[in-house]
């Protein structure tokens, strides 16, 4: 029992400790997809996240905005790391805005292609 106490504690703090490491950013879409085009994310993984070009599909669903920038951060294929001097914490949120506002593509059977 002390046991299953112990792991709630330290399960709850991880929690507390990883919503409090998360800045509270203001995130603005369309800023988003000017950093986008502007750094170079569309030339890897299309001009709307669909991939693949050679980088994986970002958009639609979006990873989390934390697991994007960790990955941003330090990239475990080919993909460039960029450091918070060259695309800041907040440009990141914003890129993550503006692929959280990208929507699913239609089903084929709702496009003039499938008559």
């Amino acid at each position: 029992m002390i046991y299953v106490r112990l792991l709630s504690a330290v399960v709850a703090s991880a929690g507390f400790v990883m919503f409090a490491a998360t800045p509270a950013l203001a995130a603005d879409a369309a800023r988003g997809q000017e950093t986008y085009d502007r750094v170079g994310c569309a030339l890897c993984h299309g001009s709307v996240g669909q991939g693949p070009v050679s980088g994986p599909k970002l958009a639609p669903d979006p990873l989390p905005f934390v697991a994007i920038r960790d990955y941003i951060r330090a990239p475990a294929q080919i993909m460039p790391p960029y450091r918070e001097a060259t695309l800041s914490d907040e440009e990141i949120a914003d890129i993550h805005a503006y692929l959280e506002s990208i929507p699913p593509a239609p089903d084929l059977e709702d496009t003039i292609l499938a008559e």
